[in-house]
Parts: structure tokens; sequence; C-alpha cells
């Protein structure tokens, strides 16, 4: 480099190693008081300056280019007293500060920070923190969950009261990327996808990106689900069991010389209750039960290292009995094992690697007389990843970050103890992603970021721009929007009946990846005091959609690539969002107007002029109108009410209209049956709703610990919602009848903190 060159480079960084030699910084975890587990997304400002930090996933925050002087030091966390200390920082100082929250067990009050970062995290475009509170508050047909939670959100639908899957912004539930401690869960259900096999006794942090998620997520094109076990209590040895109607459950944790541990195990206990309808009802499970395991070690090496091991096992076993002679039996779960290291390199870089390991196994048998189906359907993908946070200054914040694995599918049927069918695909796949959140003033935070992904079979590689920019107009208000650009890979070939027969493929040569597009403009407001408002408008394009073509009788002797239909789709919609986040009284209301539509070749054809053209139709991911009220109130120091109510427009469905036959039909002495359809989803279920509530009363156990009676009932006036119609075609006209949902369920669980 000639020496003018170098001179000009040295005068240029000057002013930041100036800069960094008169000025300070703070650094360090924010953490519960009682548990000493890290909090995620809380707030920590400097009053005087009105400047702050989020800490990040996992608890860490960084506040940099402090000028030397005394400051009053504010942390703030949802659900916690305010921590407020004052510090003296010298110039060029490194402040290392672990602060502590303590828990607000009621909080009346709504402390306000006046800080650039306050609740910057959960008010990011597209984002939501689901708390656990709410999961275990929320009225559940017998068991707590994830999955039911959230789908009270905007944006966010189930399929049916029997069905855990997330439809997300018009989205197919293979569309979102589902992570539990950053590993890749690929079938997260229980009970006949009932609800999720996500126990949340053992969950910290629940974050669903319900779309324009950012540059260090990839693989889906729709959104990401991430949640967080928890690392254990750091201070002492607790716990907490539950017994409940459908499934009982225990959490063990606590410290050790070197870092915590948690242990949380959950089993169905519905056995003795289908033994007893056994004696009176012939179409009973002759076996059912399903086991949860989560836990989690946490090791400190050192003040800037800290390692965990975490690892979930989850199963279904179900015999099901539905003919003489007949027999379904079940056995399916979902295995994971992570490995974390975090290290802070300096105030300003800040490191995390996971290995990572995720089994999906389903081994479903089906019994007629002595004669049996059997299918062995495996999923097996480990990798590494890699993140990095450098702050080289106040205004920007560069992440970057690789992941990096080989996923297996193999799948095999055997009919009467003969293969039919055998598959085994094996692929390795790679990312990096780099992004920077700049803020050029304190009312403008710009957030360009680009993934590039790689998928070894097609040797696909894809690149996805992604950015977001946020207006700050003043304290109550903020304006947002978004950009990016998707690739997926895989999809899910689902079963409608039972999410266990569900079979994932991948895209191959020639087999495009899916890809699509999304652009999302949002405001955040906060009308009046205690009060915020949000609003999101959406719309995303789904290209290059590939599932099995249903057309084909048999997929024997074809090549993989003809095996696909290859299609498209888009969705728009409206989001509406109002909540009350503080007081005796707390809830949302939340509010969708969404469309989504689908096209596949040679499917719902329109006559136009003398050719035959598929057109667009709503699929079974379509729900038009959605309408969620919950609300909490708390009656007195022990007795608290919930309440939930769901209105959503009918799932879309195709209408049967009636069945002909053709009599003495040539070289054949049998009549042929010939059933006539509407148009593709042109039809609608009735509306749904339903109203649950909840009463619960905290007390203690003979002076051991807390706990707390759950009363709830479920469909309060029982409205008898339509799963789907049967249709007999041996009648003249042809007979519907309705197949209905849910019926008014009470519930009852006991919960023990030790």
């Amino acid at each position: 480099m000639p020496k003018s060159g170098l001179l000009l480079l040295l005068l240029s960084l000057l002013p930041a190693f100036l800069q960094a030699q008169s000025t300070a910084s703070i650094s360090g975890y924010v953490r519960d008081a009682e548990t000493g587990e890290t909090l995620i997304s809380a707030n920590v400002a400097l009053q005087e300056l009105n400047k702050g930090a989020s800490t990040n996933t996992l608890g860490y925050y960084t506040i940099t280019n402090i000028p030397a002087g005394r400051y009053k030091l504010l942390a703030t966390y949802i659900g916690f007293r305010l921590s407020s200390q004052e510090i003296t920082l010298e110039a060029g100082e490194k402040l290392r500060l672990d602060i502590d929250l303590v828990p607000e067990s009621v909080q009346l009050e709504e402390v306000i920070v006046e800080s650039d970062s306050d609740k910057e995290e959960q008010k990011n475009i597209g984002t939501i923190q689901v708390k656990t509170e709410l999961i275990n508050e929320l009225p559940s047909v017998f068991e707590a969950d994830v999955f039911r939670s959230i789908q009270l959100l905007p944006g966010v639908k189930a399929a049916s009261d029997f069905s855990s899957g997330l439809y997300v912004r018009g989205g197919s539930p293979d569309q979102t990327l589902i992570l539990l401690d950053r590993t890749t869960v690929y079938n997260p259900s229980h009970f006949f996808g009932f609800f999720s096999t996500f126990n949340p006794d053992a969950i910290k942090d629940v974050r669903l990106y319900k779309g324009g998620y950012p540059a260090e997520y990839g693989g889906r094109l729709g959104s990401v689900l991430a949640i967080y076990n928890k690392d254990g209590n750091r201070n002492e040895f607790g716990g907490s069991a539950t017994v409940g109607l459908l499934a009982s459950r225990i959490l063990l944790e606590g410290p050790y010389s070197r870092g915590s541990w948690m242990l949380a195990v959950r089993r169905s206990t519905l056995e003795p209750l289908l033994a007893g309808l056994r004696q009176s009802i012939d179409s009973v499970p002759s076996l059912f039960y399903f086991l949860d395991v989560n836990g989690k070690v946490n090791f400190d090496a050192g003040e800037n290292d800290k390692l965990s091991l975490a690892f979930y096992s989850g199963k279904d076993r179900v015999n099901f009995p539905f003919v003489d002679d007949a027999e379904f039996q079940l056995d399916y779960g979902n295995q994971t094992l992570s490995t974390n290291w975090t290290h802070i390199f300096s105030e300003k870089l800040f490191s995390n690697f996971v290995f990572t390991g995720s089994r999906y196994f389903n081994f479903p048998t089906f019994e007629l007389a002595t004669t049996q189906f059997e299918r062995d359907n495996n999923i097996y993908d480990y990798s590494v990843k890699g993140d990095l946070e450098y702050l080289p200054n106040d205004r920007h914040q560069i992440s970057t970050g690789f992941w990096a694995g080989a996923l297996t599918l193999r799948l095999q049927d055997r009919f009467d103890g003969q293969d039919t069918f055998r598959s085994r695909i094996h692929n390795r796949y790679a990312s990096v992603y780099v992004q920077d959140e700049w803020r050029p003033t304190q009312k403008w935070k710009i957030t360009p970021g680009i993934r590039m992904n790689y998928f070894s079979d097609g040797s696909y590689f894809r690149a996805e721009p992604r950015v977001s920019v946020e207006y700050r107009a003043s304290d109550r208000l903020r304006l947002q929007t978004a950009y990016g650009r998707y690739n997926q890979f895989l999809t899910l070939i689902s079963n409608e009946a039972f999410s266990g027969f569900d079979v994932w493929l991948t895209s191959d040569q020639g087999v495009r990846p899916a890809y699509g597009d999304q652009f999302i403009v949002g405001a955040k407001t906060i009308p009046f005091k205690d009060y915020g408002f949000d609003v999101e408008l959406y719309y995303r394009t789904m290209n290059d959609l590939f599932e099995l073509d249903p057309f084909l009788p048999d997929a024997a002797g074809f090549l993989y690539a003809d095996l696909f239909r290859v299609g498209e789709g888009y969705a728009y919609g409206a989001e509406f969002f109002f909540e009350k986040r503080v007081g005796r009284l707390t809830g949302f209301i939340g509010y969708t107007l969404g469309y989504t539509w689908r096209k596949f070749p040679s499917f719902n054809l329109e006559l136009q002029g003398d050719n035959q053209t598929a057109r667009f139709y709503p699929p079974k991911y379509d729900r038009r109108n959605d309408i969620n009220l919950v609300g909490t109130y708390r009656l007195s120091r022990k007795w608290k009410f919930t309440a939930s109510f769901n209105y959503a427009t009918g799932q879309a469905y195709t209408k049967a209209l009636g069945r002909y036959e053709l009599q003495d039909f040539p070289f054949n002495n049998d009549d042929i049956n010939v059933f006539t359809v509407g148009k593709v989803n042109a039809s609608r279920l009735p509306d749904y709703h339903r109203l649950d509530i909840s009463f619960s009363r905290t007390g203690t156990f003979f002076g051991i610990g807390e706990a707390e009676w759950q009363f709830q009932l479920i469909n309060v006036y029982s409205r008898r919602n339509v799963w789907f119609y049967n249709f007999d075609f041996d009648e003249n006209p042809v007979k519907r009848s309705e197949v209905p949902l849910l019926p008014i369920l009470p519930s009852l669980s006991y919960t023990v903190d030790f």
C-alpha cells in the first residue's frame, strides 16, 4: 500500500480511536433475581442520555460510547420491578454490570422509561413475544399449550380444535420454521395433533416472527417460531408439580457449584378415563400415552464463557381399534439435542455457537385381520450454527453468522411383510448472513441484510435480500416497513386426519425450491397510557410451490421430479392489535382480515374461449375474518378470572353435489358411480366461534410452597362448530351430515410450586 494511502487509513481510524479512549461502555446480563434466569428483551437505559439497549436472546446487553460522568441506570422488564442505580463512568472504562430484576407478583402501575430502546425488541415489525404467564393463564382444552396461545394472535390461525398446526398469514404449517433452543423440530404435536409437544413448565421465552423476519433465519417461506427452554434456578433448588385431567407435569431445577440445571417431565394421565369409556364405547384407544422430557445443564466456564447442553425427547403411543379385526398402531415423536457455547470477546463483540441434532420418527401400523401395512419414517438433521454481534459504535450493530448441516429423510412402506416403497434422501445445506442495524439519527433505524443459501440436491444457490426501516415519529408512534426474499427447500405432505402420517420431502434436480417475497408496513402506537395499538398490512407471494400430484394413481415407476405438481400463490391482509398490559384488568383484542390463494396447473379448470385454464382458489388456510378477545381480571389477591372468545370465517371446502350411475357399461357388468362436485373450495363451512373461561385460586400447600387451583370451562355455550361434512351417496337426494368439533368441556388442574 502506498505510504499516502496508509496515512489516510490511519487518519480515518483516528477519530474512532480517540472516541473510544474518551468514552466508556457498560455491558452485562439481565437476570431474574429469584431464579437467576436471563431475561430476553429486557430494557436497560441511561436516564440522562435517553440512550439504552435491549438484551439479546441470551439476556446480554451492551451500551457503548458513553461520555464520562455520573448516571442513573434503569432496567425494566414486563412483570418485574424497575431497577434503578447510580453509576459513575470514567473515560475509557469498560464496566461489566449484571442486573438482577425482582419479579412483581401484582403490577398495578406501568413504569415508563424514556429511552430509544424501550420495548424495542417486542416492537419490531412482524414480531411478537409471548409470555409464559399468558400460556398458563389462558383457558385450554385439558392442557396449557404454546401453539393454542399463539393461535390467538392476529395473523395466526389453527386448522381446527383437533389440530395444533399453525396457519400464519395464509401459509401452510410447513412454511413456519420451528426452533427449540435453536434446534429444528419437524412435527411438534401430541395426541393426534391436538396440542403441541412443548411443555409450558420448561419454557422461558416464545418469539414469533410472523413475516419479514431478519437475515439470521431462513429455510421457510413464511414465519419463524423460536422457543427457548429455561436455564434452571441458579439460586436455590425448587420446582413445581401439576395434576390435570389429560396430563400431569413435574419440574425440578436448581444450582450447582458452576451453574444450574433443569429437568421437566410431562406424561398423559388420561388412561383411567379411557379404560372406563372402553366398557361402554367400542371406538376408544386400547392403548394411549404420551411422554415429554426436557432437560438443560449450564456450565459457567468463566465470566465471558458459558456452556449449556439441552435435550428434548417426546413420543406418542396409540393403539386404536375402529372396526372388527382392524386397528391403527401409532408410534411417533421427536428428539433434539443442542450444545451451546457463548463467548464474550469484548464489550463490543458477542458470539454464540450451537451444535444441534434433531430426529423425527414415525412408525404407524395399520392391521386388517392378519394383513399389515407398516411405515418407517425417519428424519435426521445435524447442524452447526454460529452468530456474532459486533457494535463498532452506537450507530451500528452488525450481525453475521452461518448455519450448515446434513439432512437425511428415510421412508419405507411394507404391505403384508413385503417392501412396497423405499426412499432415502440425503442433503447437505449451508447458509451465511450479514445484517447491519444502522441508526443514522435517534428517529431512524434501518436494517439491511442478506442471506445466502446452498442446498446440495439440485445444487441450488439462492440469495435472500432483506431490509426493514423504522421511523420514530414520536415517543408514542413508530412507523415501520420491511421487505424480504425467502426460499424453502422442503415440503410437507400432510394427512388431513392425523398429523402422524405427515411426510417431509425436498427439492431436487428438476424440482426447484419454492420462493417468495414479503412486503409489510405497520404502525406501533401508544394511544394513551397503559394501552398499545398496532396495525400491520402485508402482501406475500409464493412461487414454485411443489407438492405430490394427487392425480397420480401410483408413484411406482415415476422419476422423482414427475411425482410433483408445481403451483403458485399469494396472500394479503391487515392485522389490528389493541392491548392493555398493566393493571387489574389486562388483555387484548386482535382482528385479522386476510386473503390467500393457490393455483396449480390442470386443477380447478375454467373454460376461457377454446382453452381450459387453471384458476386461483382459496386453500384451507384462508380464513378471511378472524377476531380474538382475551382478558384477565384479578378479582382479589387470590382469585383471578380469564376469558377468551374466538370468531373466524368458516373454512373453505369443495361441495359434493351428487352422484349418478352408468348402468350396463360395455365390457363391465358392474354399475359405474360418478360423483359430481362444485368448484374447488368455493363453499364455506359455518362461521366458527367459541367462548372459554377460567377461574384460578392461589394459596399454599401445607406450608411447603405456593399452590394454584385452575377451573376451566371450554366452549361455554356449547357451540357445535362444524369440523367437516359427511355425505351419504346411498341416499337420493344425497344426505349431508355434520361432524362437529368440541362440545362444552370442563377441566380442572392443581399446581404446587416448591
